[in-house]
């Protein structure tokens, strides 16, 4: 077996990027205080077509050099946009027939795994704060809150491994027949 070369790998560019059709998926970034965390965030959006992301509260925004180092380009191609209250982003997606998710560990909320997203609906994902989690206003307006599931000794995962797990769960869900 051969590794290929990135010249193989059939990218699309950044205009064709920005004229493809995007994953119903949104991702909304609550106080994140990693620039590295969110740079990731926009690198792993930018790979699964997500439709945009809003950077909230004390969250960085483009263009800043640790934002750069870890997106590799990535802010160019996923749109984005700052708001300064994460509920302000979830009222107005709500009245938009948008399903708001939080990704926070909850009473009664659906694990990972046997979440199912329901075709021709568009949804965002709420990611928190590395300490303080998701804001509990943010959590309370919430259609659903999505737990994953962990087995170890610790009680989070990193925003950025999160927003992975999350939307590689969910994109691969959305591509297969429910």
């Amino acid at each position: 077996m051969r590794k290929l070369k990135n010249s193989e790998l059939e990218r699309l560019d950044v205009s064709e990027f920005k004229k493809v059709a995007k994953s119903p998926i949104i991702i909304i970034l609550d106080n994140i205080r990693s620039l590295n965390n969110i740079g990731s965030v926009f690198r792993t959006s930018d790979a699964f077509l997500i439709e945009k992301i809003y950077l909230c509260g004390i969250t960085a925004q483009p263009p800043h050099n640790d934002i750069r180092k870890t997106a590799l380009g990535s802010t160019e191609t996923v749109d984005w946009e700052y708001a300064e209250h994460t509920i302000d982003v979830v009222e107005r997606l709500k009245k938009e027939d948008v399903k708001i998710c939080s990704i926070e560990q909850a009473e009664d909320a659906t694990m990972l795994d046997t979440f199912l997203p329901q075709p021709n609906t568009k949804y965002a994902f709420v990611f928190g704060n590395e300490v303080k989690g998701v804001e509990q206003d943010v959590v309370t307006a919430s259609d659903e809150v999505i737990e994953i599931p962990q087995f170890g000794t610790k009680h989070s995962l990193n925003i950025s491994v999160s927003t992975g797990v999350v939307i590689w769960d969910v994109f691969s869900k959305l591509k297969k027949p429910i």
